[in-house]
C-alpha cells in the first residue's frame, strides 16, 4: 500500500509546496488547524497525492473516533495515523490506512504497545524514536505488520539503520532527506 521510502511529515505551506511539486505519493498533514485542513486535503488530492493526517497534531480536532469519522467521511483522507487505539479500530471499519503510532520509552511502554498493537491489528505501526531501530524485527513478528521508523532522525545515516533493519518507510519533517530511495 504505501510504496515509498520516505513519507513527508508536513508542518507548514512552505514543506506543502515542496511536496506538492515533488514525485512522492503520500504525505503526513500536521500541526496545521482545523480550518485549514479541508483546503489542504483537495490541494493535495488535486495533486493526486495519498493525504494521511496525524490525527493527534491537528489543532482543533478531537482526537477520538469522531475526530477520526469526521475526517474519512468529510474529508475523505487516504489514512489516519494516532496512538489512540479507537481511532484505528475506525480505520478499520472504514477501510481507511490506519498507522498506529507508539513511543518506546521503556520496555514497559514496548510491552503494553505490543498488546495493544496484537488486538488492534493495524495495517502498520510507526515507531518514535528512529533510534529504536534494533526493534523493528521483534515488532514486526509479534504484530504481524509493517513498521515505519520516524522522530529525531537526524542524520541519512539512521536511516539507513532503520532501513537495514527491517522498516518499510521513514517519517520526516525535514525536506533535506525527502528525496533518499
Amino acid at each position: 500500500m504505501i510504496n515509498q521510502k520516505v513519507i513527508p511529515a508536513i508542518s507548514d505551506f512552505k514543506k506543502l509546496n515542496r511536496f506538492l511539486n515533488s514525485d512522492l505519493e503520500f504525505g503526513i498533514l500536521m500541526n496545521f488547524h482545523l480550518a485549514q485542513l479541508e483546503s489542504l486535503v483537495e490541494a493535495m488530492k488535486k495533486n493526486k497525492k495519498k493525504v494521511l493526517v496525524h490525527s493527534e497534531l491537528i489543532k482543533g480536532l478531537a482526537t477520538d473516533e469522531y475526530g477520526a469519522i469526521y475526517l474519512i467521511q468529510s474529508l475523505k483522507v487516504d489514512g489516519i495515523i494516532s496512538s489512540k487505539p479507537k481511532v484505528i479500530e475506525v480505520c478499520k471499519k472504514r477501510n481507511v490506512l490506519g498507522i498506529y503510532r507508539f513511543f518506546i520509552k521503556d520496555t514497559i511502554s514496548l510491552d503494553q504497545s505490543i498488546e495493544i498493537g496484537k488486538r488492534l491489528k493495524p495495517d502498520f505501526v510507526e515507531i518514535l524514536p528512529a533510534a529504536c531501530y534494533d526493534l523493528v524485527s521483534q515488532i514486526e513478528n509479534e504484530l504481524r505488520c509493517k513498521v515505519l521508523m520516524g522522530g529525531l532522525i537526524q542524520n541519512e545515516g539512521l536511516i539507513h539503520k532503520c532501513f537495514d533493519a527491517g522498516a518499510i518507510a521513514i517519517t520526516t519533517s525535514k525536506p533535506e532527506f525527502w528525496d533518499i530511495r
